[in-house]
């Protein structure tokens, strides 16, 4: 991929990684624009970035998704690639029944549906411009899931299975298909189980890892690791199953 001259589009774009990878592309001399659902932090990454195009979009809400691709395609006819991060984390715990699962934000229509129906609604646009990417921010909790985080595993696992698939299919009209997978990365994903484990942070900055992102996006890396995480990506079973049962046996 070419870092320079694109027209980026980050969901989830205001903070953590997806800021990230936007004052990066920017650096690089790309066209960047963000969404999110809260627009007091777009607000924020713009005040930082004054260069940055905003869109305040809901990426779970069907009516925000089809607003976002016909806006974007009247005013950014140019964009080449779509970066699909946004994302939540909770734990949820299912000895209670189903109460703990919808009590919260939906991780499956969020970190999954969206990202599936977005890469639909952008593949007529991007297959018109030439360097066209999607990426797909999904975890290494999709390799080797978290007991406590089920659902946000699950939904990862998916983006994963998703990515390998579509990247297939899409390679048939010019477009490449990329997929991030973070270790645990410090950024505002899953405040109350960051707080249950005492105010856990992560020994990595997002700055940090976007910036092994941006070489392997560079060199054409499909699945794009980090320590950890780039471990999975070629494991066996096997060893994905005792990563399994000593990340675990710690929760």
């Amino acid at each position: 991929m070419q870092l320079s001259g694109n027209t980026v589009l980050i969901t989830g774009g205001a903070t953590g990684i997806g800021y990230a990878m936007a004052a990066a592309f920017l650096e690089a001399g790309s066209t960047v624009v963000i969404c999110g659902r809260r627009a007091e932090r777009l607000l924020e990454a713009r005040a930082k970035h004054p260069e940055l195009h905003t869109r305040v979009c809901d990426v779970s809400e069907e009516e925000d998704r089809n607003g976002l691709a016909d806006w974007t395609a009247a005013n950014f006819p140019g964009l080449n690639v779509l970066v699909n991060n946004a994302g939540v984390q909770r734990d949820v715990d299912f000895t209670k029944g189903i109460d703990d699962f919808l009590a919260g934000e939906n991780e499956i229509r969020v970190n999954l549906e969206s990202a599936v129906i977005l890469s639909g609604l952008f593949v007529p646009l991007l297959a018109k411009n030439k360097g066209a990417a999607i990426v797909n921010v999904s975890s290494g909790l999709g390799f080797v899931p978290a007991a406590r985080m089920p659902v946000y595993s699950a939904s990862k696992a998916g983006l994963h299975a998703y990515s390998m698939a579509v990247r297939q299919q899409l390679s048939k009209v010019g477009i490449k298909v990329f997929e991030v997978v973070p270790p645990a990365v410090d950024t505002e994903l899953n405040p109350s189980g960051r707080a249950k484990r005492g105010d856990f942070k992560a020994d990595l900055s997002p700055k940090e890892f976007v910036s092994a992102v941006m070489k392997g996006l560079e060199n054409d890396v499909f699945e794009i690791g980090f320590g950890m995480t780039a471990g999975f990506i070629h494991a066996s079973r096997a060893d994905l199953d005792k990563s399994f049962q000593l990340m675990n046996s710690r929760m």
